[in-house]
């Protein structure tokens, strides 16, 4: 017989090797306070701020990170394709790019006999993509959401700008799914709850990284960028404190409905 219920934590945009030595450092502390089933992350910025490598991911999977999202720089660094033929990294990369493979489309676990399934999306709204590229979200996930056996708990991340794209989104989806969460700003949002139908939803979870920074990247840069309108290298720190922001949830493996979303937030010296 299936457990009563699913909980997982899922970290926000893991952001430079900051943000990497946040999740190192909270796992341990989190497993013991929360004791999630599964620990899932956005790792679209996880290599300096933009895509993945290697080196990265590995560091992040033993850390207990066991399912992977992505976002608009998912592709930055490495071939993903080639990374999806070399590895076996659990990743959902948006399913609206017509980039993704099919291993990356989405991904499933079994968890206390029941299936999770883990999808992400792209925004379409303000977001650095080429348009030909990345197709309709809405579009897309009713297609995906046909092929997904009944009896499974959904968890989608939806990467997007416009606070809009996301909102719609978790109203659109309500009932469908079991959770939508928002990432890309890197700034946490003040609405986690329960959808009148059951679906969990934040607009946005935040980041994993420096702080206090501008969406990871030091302060003074981002800062002289906005007075003299100049191009910047995006510079990240490598040593200060570590603001870390991820959502609890838990999912009824009955009813496939969220019972519990709390948005979890810790600043690590």
């Amino acid at each position: 017989m299936p457990g009563k219920k699913t909980k997982l934590i899922f970290l926000g945009d893991i952001s430079g090797v900051l943000g990497r030595k946040g999740v190192t450092d909270i796992i341990p502390k989190w497993k013991k306070q929360y004791k999630p089933d599964i620990f899932i992350g956005n790792i679209e910025n996880l290599a300096h701020n933009k895509g993945v490598t290697l080196k990265t991911l590995q560091q992040i999977s033993d850390a207990g990170v066991e399912i992977f999202t992505g976002g608009n720089h998912i592709w930055k660094k490495y071939d993903i394709p080639t990374l999806a033929r070399e590895t076996d990294y659990k990743i959902a990369c948006p399913a609206n790019d017509t980039r993704t493979p099919d291993k990356y489309i989405s991904q499933t676990i079994e968890i206390n006999g029941t299936n999770l399934v883990v999808i992400n999306l792209g925004g379409q709204t303000f977001v650095d993509y080429e348009d030909e590229l990345l197709g309709n979200p809405f579009t897309k996930i009713n297609k995906l959401l046909e092929k997904v056996p009944e009896d499974s708990n959904i968890f989608i991340d939806l990467h997007a700008e416009a606070t809009s794209d996301k909102r719609a989104m978790g109203l659109y989806l309500d009932g469908r799914i079991s959770a939508l969460v928002g990432t890309h700003t890197h700034v946490p949002t003040a609405d986690a709850q329960i959808l009148e139908k059951g679906t969990g939803y934040i607009t946005d979870v935040g980041m994993i990284g420096a702080y206090p920074s501008v969406l990871g990247i030091k302060k003074e840069i981002i800062i002289e960028k906005f007075l003299t309108q100049d191009k910047i290298v995006h510079d990240l720190p490598r040593t200060g404190q570590i603001e870390v922001n991820a959502v609890l949830l838990e999912i009824d493996n009955k009813t496939h409905k969220t019972t519990h979303i709390e948005h979890l937030r810790e600043i690590i010296n």
